[in-house]
Parts: C-alpha cells; structure tokens; sequence
C-alpha cells in the first residue's frame, strides 16, 4: 500500500498546467465522440508506448518476437527519432512506457532514453525479463530516473518458468531484481517501483502465493498477476488457466471458449494513448504486435499531423461504428485485467 502511495504521488508530481488541460480535453472528446457517435480527437497523447527494440532473448508463446514471426523487420530504436518525438510532446505527455515487443534492455542506449525522458519530467516505465539487469545496469537504471521496472516472472521455479519463458533462467531474474533493490537502497531513491507481473497460464496458477512470499523477501514492491492473450483460444489451449478469475476467456461447455467481454463500440485508448515502433510507424494500441494498422509514421510527419490526420479519425469513427468489424479488436480484453 505504501509503495502505491509513493508511486501515485510520483505521477501527480508530474502533473503541470499544460498536462492536466491536455488530459481534460482528450477526456473530454472522448466522452464527446461516444455521445454523438462522431469522432472527434482535442489535444494530444497523454499516454505513449515507444518500442526499443523487436530483438528478444526468450522464446515465449503467444509472443511474435519470441516466435521469431514478425512480417516487419527487426532492429533498433534510433535515438534521434526518440528525441525528435520526445521533443514535440514532452509538454503534454504524461506517461511513457519503453516497452512493446522485444526486451528493452537489448538496446545499447535504453537506460541513456529513459534519462532523456525523465529529465523532461514524464512519468517512465518500462517492462523485462530481467536478464539483463546486471549489477552495472542495476545501478544505471536507478540512476536513470525510471519510475516504475515491470519484471516478468511468471513462475517461481525454473521448471515452471521456463514452460512460458522458453529460453529464460529464473535465476538471472531474481539476481537481477537483488540487484535493483540493493543499488534503490544505497542511493537512496525511491525509485523505480519495482514490481513482478505474473502472466497467470495454467502451467503456473498452483504458484500465485509463492510469487507474492518470494516478491515480499527480495524487496519487491508489488505482484501483478495479469490475464494472458490466446491468439488461437476458440478450441481451447493448454495456456488458458483453471482458475475462471484468471482467464480472459470462457469455457463454452462443449469444448469450445468465448471471450468474456463485451465489445463495447468505441475505444479509449484510441483517444488517450498510441503505440510508436522502432522504426516511427505509429499503431492504435499494444494488440497491433505486427504493426498491421498503421495511422502514421514518426519519421515523416509531425506528430500532431498524424493524430488528427485522416487516417486516424477514420480509425476512431470505424471503432464508434462497430468495433466487431476490425479484426484486432475481436480479440482484445482491455479492461479485464487482474491485479493481484
């Protein structure tokens, strides 16, 4: 509780008058566009996620950079193109995450970009598997400014760590996480927050309270167990957990599962936040992994242009229509996600 305090207040200390009007105005489109069924975008993101890099080190399932199953190519964020973006929103931008596919510490300048955004004073994150938190990296990321390090752990043993994190050590994961903590402590920030999300599958839902004594005795300051995306889950998956709390989707009874949610037409995401990837192409949101829709490029336009370009209020009017109708939305769970 303590450490969510400390968190919450970290982001409201990011707040300035620029941020908050921005916030007010894409709320308030939003709310605007559901009620008349007309798109309508005021403002700029508020919340943005910036792709390091598609490169991964695991081979995890359910995951096209684990998969090796990208069409778009592989490579590196350039740092000038971070800057250039960074530049034009960091007045209104108030939530950063360096994180999409792939695993951002593979990157050889990530730690010196999160440095860059939050000397402009943006709320960072970002999301690993903690392979490549070595004592030196540890320390830098501390240094860094980074609010919040989600670390994957999906698993409190090797044996069942691995059956998800195909590839992975859960002992560099946990001797990366001492790392953190130790470099916290002896610099004495309160940052990052560090937290263990568990994508909660069925090879690892007997092991939910484990991960919650094993965060407690490394010093972690929160678990978050997480709802796991099934691209092929109609005739079910060894993935989908027991645990009906647990699971995005639903046991038909006949063998066959439904998604639980409804798909209410409209989206807020499409309003308040946006994905860019490595290399400038700008998608609607996370569930776009193979940058299938793309509504702009970063490298070629400005920002503003793009988000009040054609192409992304036809996006937004397509979702108000009917949100059935586009593909990566027949998927999607936004909203049921559990927090441990």
């Amino acid at each position: 509780m303590r450490s969510t305090l400390r968190d919450g207040l970290s982001f409201l200390r990011k707040a300035t008058p620029r941020r908050v009007l921005n916030a007010g105005q894409v709320v308030a489109s939003y709310a605007l566009s559901r009620l008349t069924g007309r798109a309508r975008a005021w403002g700029l993101p508020v919340a943005l996620a910036f792709e390091p890099t598609t490169s991964c080190n695991l081979r995890c399932p359910e995951c096209p950079s684990g998969l090796r199953s990208f069409t778009r190519p592989t490579g590196m964020l350039p740092p000038a193109l971070f800057k250039q973006t960074i530049d034009e929103l960091a007045s209104r931008l108030w939530y950063l995450i360096f994180y999409f596919q792939g695993e951002p510490y593979l990157h050889p300048q990530f730690l010196e970009l999160v440095q860059y955004a939050s000397r402009k004073g943006i709320y960072t994150a970002t999301s690993t598997n903690a392979h490549f938190l070595t004592d030196d990296n540890a320390r830098r990321t501390v240094e860094s400014g980074l609010d919040r390090l989600i670390i994957s752990l999906d698993g409190t043993t090797q044996e069942v760590y691995q059956q998800y994190r195909v590839g992975g050590k859960l002992e560099k994961v946990l001797a990366g996480t001492r790392n953190v903590v130790k470099w916290r402590n002896e610099l004495g920030q309160s940052t990052p927050r560090i937290i263990f999300q568990f994508l909660v599958v069925r090879p690892n839902e007997h092991q939910l309270e484990d991960a919650k004594a094993l965060a407690q005795a490394l010093g972690v300051d929160d678990v978050w167990f997480k709802t796991a995306q099934i691209y092929d889950y109609q005739q079910g998956s060894p993935l989908i957990p027991t645990i009906d709390y647990y699971s995005r989707y639903a046991n038909n009874g006949n063998g066959t599962y439904r998604l639980k949610n409804k798909l209410v037409n409209g989206c807020w995401k499409m309003w308040h936040a946006c994905v860019v990837t490595w290399d400038g192409k700008v998608v609607p949101c996370c569930f776009d992994k193979d940058a299938e829709y793309r509504l702009g490029d970063a490298q070629h336009e400005t920002f503003r242009a793009l988000w009040h370009g054609r192409k992304y209020q036809g996006f937004r009017q397509a979702l108000l229509k009917g949100r059935d109708q586009i593909e990566m939305c027949r998927n999607c769970t936004e909203g049921t996600r559990v927090w441990g």
